[in-house]
């Protein structure tokens, strides 16, 4: 009956689905959840778009991603400027002046610089070989101890000696007075939340939502010629060569009784005490910092917390360490034999993508199969 069965309504499968069908193909998208857009789906509560499944800002510098993305919504201006939060002293993000002058009292990027040269000579690190050499090898000690070292902890679940120095190789790290946390020549949130966006992206296109996949797998590969898949590679396998480790989110929201929280819409905790690691305050993703988010009455705040993934849980962050590259490695063996079912998205390739390029990945994939 269809040519493709899609299964998952997140960005990789819209994108695919959208693709297949402007090429003439039928097509079929199956959601295990109530709801499209996977982990991008947003809510709409007390005239608030909430971000269900933690903050997503677009952002990218690969002009046809964003020429796409602009078919299907209008994105406002928002530029992510998070705030550090250490037991009460805060800091702006991405390191940057206004970060070292609040550190150190210096003035200039000279200076600037010269005080982070000087404090990873005293810590001696030449070859960075985890992320705390390589943090302090690039910020210095202190923005290390403060902003780096128990945020970080927390994130992972593990101390930072133990996490490899990649991890932070793309720190932003600016002798500027600029605190625009991603360097993008793009960037903006969909006005009317990611919802209406990946509507738009399937429109005309038939979804059946609360439908597990794997109970009733025969049935539904029996409708297509070939199958999409973007859910966990391990779980397509029934998890017969072990369990590919994840690290999950859970969150706290709360509907507060006032116009604003915290006047910005990501504020880090960076000490080990403070049990979240971020509070999101959704509204001012939309709404510009003056009078027209403080129009609405609450706000609505989420607390993060970090945690180890298991049976469950959402999976968020792939632990691409050396272990579970080799597991994921013999997955996709195994995937590579399948011969109607193609693997697709963060989930299905166990890779960690921003959502610019899993829509870039997903628009090359549909150019080849298609």
């Amino acid at each position: 009956m269809y040519d493709y069965l899609i299964v998952g309504s997140g960005l990789f499968g819209a994108v695919f689905a959208r693709q297949a069908t402007d090429a003439g193909k039928k097509v079929l998208v199956i959601d295990k959840r109530p709801n499209i857009a996977g982990n991008v789906y947003t809510e709409k509560i007390e005239g608030i778009h909430v971000h269900k499944y933690g903050a997503h800002i677009f952002h990218t510098n690969m002009k046809h991603v964003w020429d796409y993305v602009t078919k299907f919504a209008t994105f406002n201006r928002f530029t992510n400027s998070p705030v550090a939060n250490y037991h009460g002293e805060l800091y702006s993000l991405p390191f940057n002046m206004y970060t070292f002058n609040k550190m150190w009292g210096v003035v200039t990027p000279e200076e600037a610089a010269a005080k982070i040269e000087e404090q990873k000579k005293e810590a001696g690190i030449t070859e960075p070989k985890n992320l705390e050499e390589q943090a302090i090898s690039l910020v210095g000690t202190d923005i290390y101890e403060k902003l780096i070292k128990g945020y970080t902890q927390k994130q992972w679940g593990r101390p930072c000696t133990e996490l490899p120095a990649f991890i932070i190789k793309r720190l932003p790290v600016r002798l500027t007075f600029d605190n625009n946390y991603f360097n993008a020549l793009y960037q903006g949130i969909p006005v009317g939340g990611y919802t209406k966006m990946v509507e738009n992206m399937l429109d005309g296109i038939e979804v059946r939502l609360n439908t597990d996949y794997f109970e009733n797998k025969a049935e539904l590969d029996a409708l297509a010629e070939k199958v999409v898949y973007t859910g966990p590679i391990d779980a397509f396998f029934d998890f017969k060569l072990g369990t590919l480790e994840y690290r999950s989110v859970r969150f706290e929201n709360e509907t507060l009784d006032k116009p604003n929280f915290q006047g910005n819409a990501a504020v880090n905790y960076t000490d080990a005490e403070t049990p979240w690691t971020r509070i999101i305050e959704h509204k001012w993703f939309e709404f510009g910092k003056d009078d027209e988010g403080n129009d609405i009455p609450k706000t609505i705040i989420s607390r993060e917390y970090s945690s180890e993934w298991k049976p469950g849980d959402e999976p968020y962050y792939p632990v691409n360490d050396e272990k579970n590259g080799k597991l994921y490695e013999q997955y996709k063996q195994l995937a590579d034999k399948e011969e109607k079912v193609l693997f697709g998205g963060r989930l299905g390739e166990y890779k960690y993508y921003d959502m610019d390029a899993v829509i870039d990945s997903a628009l090359k994939f549909a150019e080849k199969e298609l």
